[in-house]
């Protein structure tokens, strides 16, 4: 059990005290996100990659503009955070992705032929679950720490299309001293899988998948985040239920705890400018969504995300250790690949 005490709530560590000399930072919300200037992504140094990774620790959201990142340098930066996470489990029937790098997340509307996405497609059913706030791969028995998403093709301004964020960190500070304690009490442990959100997201297209036979990855719901050694609140749409109580409680908690923390005083909405912008968050601390618009089936929104794989204490969770736990997730690329082929034969 964790006491509860304002000491152990905020703990910070001393990368929180960075002094910024080769970056700006400037903030885009009260509590958290911030927009990082002066970055030269040709010729990065060290020094200035660490005041990323602090800034990150503090902000748990960056934007960057105009980055002048390709497929390749993108890939490259992002293997400075660590070990990157690969879609091939996703690559179901023999389908292949856009382009030739498999740790390139396509979080894009664009179909195999390069034209936009039809909004009733299958793929876009099962890309329906990424407008619900998530944290990436908290489905994983090893979740994710960064995410790095770039855009390369954007729709004209005013099309919609912003990405949400949500500071799980101070919405655990702002608990309710009574639901704090309970959390705090009894350790609650969530059971994440992927089916679980494709399902709530598309009710009717995954009808037939059924989240509670599948596997679940257990993360605490309470944890310490590390980099910057606040609490937070590990919850997500990909949270299926919580260990240990009946059906009803889990249900009932989990939608007070992801209404508390997706209240408005706790999100910001970032809006992609240019092509060449990266958004970096820490899946840690934050929660994000994608956000509809106009621009759906009219106008290509290519976006392409890398995601490192966390190496905290806690990266695994309750989970058993297993770097090829590639099958976490085939259920559902299998049904969205099945249908693909029905449409398409």
């Amino acid at each position: 059990m964790l006491p509860l005490s304002e000491d152990n709530i905020r703990n910070v560590t001393p990368l929180m005290d960075t002094t910024f000399k080769t970056i700006t930072v400037k903030p885009l919300h009260p509590t958290f996100a911030a927009e990082i200037q002066g970055v030269d992504f040709s010729n990065l140094s060290d020094e200035t990659f660490d005041e990323i990774r602090a800034a990150l620790a503090k902000y748990g959201v960056c934007v960057f503009r105009r980055t002048g990142l390709d497929d390749e340098s993108h890939i490259a930066f992002s293997r400075r955070f660590g070990e990157l996470d690969n879609i091939r489990r996703y690559m179901v029937g023999g389908r292949k992705p856009r382009y030739k790098h498999y740790e390139l997340f396509d979080a894009g509307n664009v179909d195999e032929n390069g034209n936009v996405l039809d909004p009733e497609s299958p793929r876009a059913h099962y890309g329906r679950g990424n407008a619900l706030f998530h944290v990436d791969s908290s489905f994983n028995p090893r979740r994710a720490s960064y995410s790095l998403l770039r855009a390369v093709q954007l729709p004209p301004p005013g099309n919609g299309g912003n990405t949400d964020f949500a500071d799980s960190r101070t919405a655990f500070e702002e608990l309710p001293k009574d639901l704090a304690r309970e959390l705090l009490e009894n350790d609650y442990v969530g059971a994440h899988c992927l089916a679980h959100s494709r399902k709530v997201a598309s009710p009717e297209f995954f009808k037939d998948l059924d989240a509670a036979r599948e596997k679940m990855a257990r993360h605490r719901i309470v944890q310490r985040h590390e980099p910057s050694g606040r609490m937070n609140l590990y919850i997500a749409a990909h949270c299926h239920h919580i260990e240990g109580v009946s059906p009803e409680k889990s249900q009932q908690l989990l939608d007070t705890l992801m209404r508390h923390v997706t209240q408005d005083k706790y999100v910001t909405s970032i809006v992609w400018e240019n092509p060449g912008d990266m958004i970096i968050w820490d899946n840690r601390c934050v929660l994000h969504r994608a956000t509809g618009g106009s621009f759906e089936g009219k106008y290509i929104r290519d976006l392409r995300r890398t995601t490192v794989h966390d190496d905290s204490p806690t990266a695994w969770g309750l989970n058993q250790v297993d770097e090829k736990a590639d099958d976490w997730v085939s259920s559902v690329a299998h049904a969205t690949n099945n249908a693909r082929s029905v449409e398409v034969h």
